[in-house]
């Protein structure tokens, strides 16, 4: 999926989509529309298949613009970057994205279920744990993802788990104030958290998706290719091993938190997490597995970026599907090995 020229929501680019399965279905992406002055939309996009192989998109609109006052600030606005899981235990889909709103990106919750008409949760707050010495809430936070099937949490109960990447720079909002670390933590690199939503607390009230609690690290830098920071990619996919979760790592240099950065690579790896304990990291790759080598790839808003966002089986296969350059989408085959 590129740009069209003739839309004013797409004039910075197309990029980064959830996806999901609609009640006809069909496959459907819902991708990041990016409009002058970086002001993103969510759009709808039916996925056209030839041969088994995913080739394009028939555009079917928008379904989620910042029009909240917590989704805009006086000189930015937007939602940006769905992560959509179908949980099949509440019979919704249930999407993840960063508001962008008047301190800058925050998670925030809507549920759907037919992907067209999506119903705000608001944005995530989270409980207070003493022995973190902090308020999560405090930080930015992005990358979130939701596990498909309820696990048992760490108090023992059938719960949700979902994955995210707080920020613990909070001088870039707030100057002066550096970066204070949870205890425990040393090393202030962005990296994968996993937090817990009791499921019974959803069912009595789906407000609670977007209550998050019992908050642990699961995964930080440890690699090259991923030397400033790692963050949870589509959501997490059963395999034998565990679950899989592929992940973006990045190298080079940010120089501001909120812009559209010109010097960073973003490359992909991958994550194994145990089946039934989802913070315990089983495995995970020393290499990447996919990095920005086309010019699609290579030259775009931000250049040199391949970033996983979605899986989804199309006659069986599954294929993911990635941001290129900040300003395309593309789509490739996962195979095996």
């Amino acid at each position: 999926m590129s740009p069209d020229p003739d839309d004013p929501f797409e004039a910075e680019g197309v990029l980064n989509p959830g996806s999901g399965r609609g009640p006809d279905g069909e496959l459907y992406l819902l991708p990041r529309l990016v409009a002058a002055g970086n002001v993103s939309r969510i759009g709808l996009a039916r996925v056209l298949v030839e041969d088994g192989v995913p080739v394009g998109v028939e555009r079917q609109g928008v379904v989620l613009a910042p029009d909240r006052g917590w989704e805009r600030g006086a000189t930015h606005a937007g939602v940006e970057d769905p992560r959509l899981t179908w949980v099949a235990a509440l019979g919704l889909h249930v999407m993840t994205y960063v508001a962008f709103g008047p301190l800058g990106p925050r998670t925030a919750v809507a549920v759907s279920e037919d992907l067209r008409t999506w119903r705000r949760l608001g944005p995530v707050t989270f409980e207070y744990d003493d022995a973190l010495d902090t308020d999560l809430g405090l930080f930015h936070n992005k990358d979130t993802v939701v596990f498909p099937e309820p696990l048992v949490a760490p108090d023992g109960r059938e719960s949700l788990a979902v994955l995210h990447r707080p920020m613990w720079h909070i001088g870039a909002t707030v100057p002066g104030e550096g970066s204070p670390l949870p205890a425990g933590v040393t090393d202030g690199r962005q990296s994968v958290w996993i937090s817990w939503v009791p499921l019974e607390a959803v069912r009595r009230d789906l407000r609670a998706l977007a209550r998050w609690g019992q908050h642990r690290f699961v995964a930080g830098p440890a690699f090259p290719f991923e030397e400033l920071k790692i963050g949870a990619g589509p959501p997490p996919r059963r395999v034998p091993e565990g679950w899989l979760v592929l992940h973006h790592g990045v190298t080079g240099t940010i120089d501001d938190a909120f812009a559209q950065q010109q010097d960073v690579h973003y490359a992909a790896g991958a994550l194994v997490l145990d089946a039934d304990d989802p913070s315990r990291v089983v495995a995970r790759t020393s290499e990447p597995l996919l990095v920005a080598e086309t010019s699609a790839e290579r030259v775009g808003m931000v250049p040199n970026v391949v970033f996983p966002t979605a899986i989804e089986e199309v006659e069986g296969v599954p294929y993911v599907f990635y941001g290129m350059a900040d300003s395309r989408i593309g789509v490739a085959r996962l195979d095996r090995v």
